[in-house]
């Protein structure tokens, strides 16, 4: 393998070596070691990934492999660390976080790009606080699983490349309600060009450290954005502005699919636009803005489906004040924010549209996905069956619109009276709206469908993998992790995923809400 070592070697160490939890000053990392595990076992691979990386089938099945993505062994020539960052949590400054179950191993470059190999799950390091740095078979499951869905569903995203048993049982309270029990320990190797968050550098910022801070935009620059040129204040300047653009085509994304993040901490927002850290995630079932898969949400709904824009703005609000000390010129990083909302606001309507089928433009296009919406809310309605089989809809029929969507409902017996009249009103509106598309009803069902995936990971899914797992069965994470390659394709062998949530998951821990406990 072609090894990259440019983060430890460019940026400051923390000068003190081992695992110990500590507060860690004017430093981007800490060397750390992988905790060895008892009884290592691979459950699943990644091996598409793997080729993107220069892995070998060969190489997948060795030993050393196994070893090397569950900490018990150290590659040759490479010294795994720990990144030092803090962080916004549910928009309150936290003071130093830093990767407490997170080991990064080694950086690798293949045809051309750079790749950062890391382990979450693989032992305690100076930042784990009161943790143990370890992680349990459920999130990981979920986490390996989800990472791959969402680069097939062309959301931005770091990758997974395996995932693993550790052996060892590790002593979790899943809904932090004192009822603490052993699960079974995992390890997921997680990939990306790099896992620079927000809070990397807002860290610097809160300690008014600003020559580390420097150093630690000028090497992101260098490496990850150097098509901006050499840093200089206004390097910087466009640099934000990139960053912005990233953050909001992958909440655009997120909001497509209907995926919700669940925990949109400054330390858990990519600065290349990835989507980073699969914790209690979820996709809408019922159609709903104010739904979060997150137990620690659940009163306050921040990190709401609907308020995901809002909040990547606030994260980018702070990431600005973080910037500011570099450029020392607030209106420019202003008008980067402001831009923000008028970008959004676009950007949106073009994405719903797209999801419509609509490619014209039409001044009453807004209202038409509004008033969608507000029915959507008012109906339970699941999205993903929804907008997959509103692409069978004809331009020359404009009466059988209830009957192709009437599977999405999950009570179809409460869609009478007023709401049956305010869905065939849409309907017939949506029917004028079409007369005005140049394209084939075929045409635009397939453009409907490159962007409306039939297949998402519904949280009962993963459930139900996690359950066979830990029963020793892993053919559903295989099941699914194939399904998932292929989203946007019929598969009408696979057509039995291809459902609304089951009524037994509505309420069940795993399905319906989740924790942040892994």
């Amino acid at each position: 393998m072609n090894l990259n070592n440019n983060f430890i070697s460019e940026l400051p160490a923390d000068p003190i070596v081992g695992n110990t939890r500590r507060q860690v000053k004017n430093a981007c990392f800490s060397y750390v070691t992988p905790k060895k595990t008892s009884k290592p076992k691979l459950i699943h691979v990644s091996e598409d990934f793997a080729k993107d990386l220069g892995i070998s089938k060969d190489d997948l099945q060795s030993k050393e492999f196994l070893n090397i993505m569950t900490g018990n062994q150290v590659l040759n020539n490479t010294t795994p660390y720990a990144m030092c960052y803090g962080g916004h949590q549910f928009g309150n400054w936290a003071g130093q976080l830093g990767d407490g179950r997170a080991i990064n191993l080694f950086d690798v470059e293949h045809d051309k790009k750079q790749w950062t190999i890391q382990l979450k799950g693989a032992g305690e390091t100076p930042y784990s606080r009161q943790g143990d740095g370890l992680a349990v078979l459920r999130s990981s499951v979920r986490e390996y699983l989800c990472s791959e869905a969402m680069h097939h569903l062309g959301v931005p995203t770091t990758r997974a490349l395996s995932l693993s048993l550790s052996g060892d049982d590790v002593m979790r309270d899943i809904l932090y309600d004192g009822n603490r029990a052993n699960e079974k320990g995992a390890i997921v190797s997680r990939v990306s060009p790099s896992f620079l968050r927000f809070g990397n550098y807002e860290i610097f910022a809160a300690r008014g450290d600003h020559k580390t801070l420097k150093t630690l935009v000028d090497y992101t620059i260098k490496h990850h954005f150097k098509h901006l040129g050499q840093p200089s204040k206004d390097t910087y300047i466009v640099f934000f502005k990139e960053v912005m653009e990233r953050t909001l085509d992958m909440i655009i994304h997120w909001q497509r699919i209907g995926f919700v993040h669940g925990v949109m901490n400054t330390d858990n927002m990519s600065i290349l636009g990835l989507t980073i850290d699969y914790g209690p995630y979820g996709w809408l079932e019922g159609f709903d803005f104010g739904w979060t898969p997150n137990t620690t949400d659940a009163q306050n709904k921040r990190y709401r489906y609907a308020n995901q824009p809002n909040i990547g703005l606030w994260n980018l609000y702070q990431l600005a004040n973080t910037l500011y000390s570099l450029i020392e010129d607030s209106e420019p990083l202003e008008e980067i924010l402001e831009n923000y909302k008028n970008r959004f606001e676009s950007k949106s309507l073009v994405m719903m549209k797209s999801k419509l089928g609509l490619f014209e433009i039409d001044k009453n296009d807004l209202k038409l996905v509004q008033d969608l919406e507000d029915i959507l809310q008012a109906t339970e309605t699941d999205m993903t069956i929804f907008f997959r089989n509103l692409s069978l809809f004809k331009k020359d029929n404009s009466v059988e619109g209830l009957r192709l969507i009437e599977y999405a409902f999950y009570k179809p017996s409460q869609v009478n009276g007023s709401v049956k009249t305010e869905w065939e009103t849409w309907f017939a509106n949506y029917h004028k709206r079409l007369q005005k598309e140049r394209l084939s009803d075929n045409n635009r069902k397939a453009k409907m469908n490159s962007v409306n995936p039939k297949y998402v990971l519904r949280n009962y899914m993963a459930q139900l993998a996690i359950d066979d797992a830990n029963n020793g069965n892993y053919d559903l994470i295989d099941e699914l992790f194939k399904l998932l390659k292929e989203p946007y394709s019929e598969q009408p062998e696979n057509e039995k995923w291809f459902v609304k949530r089951p009524e037994w998951a509505r309420h069940k821990v795993g399905c319906s809400m989740l924790s942040c406990s892994s």
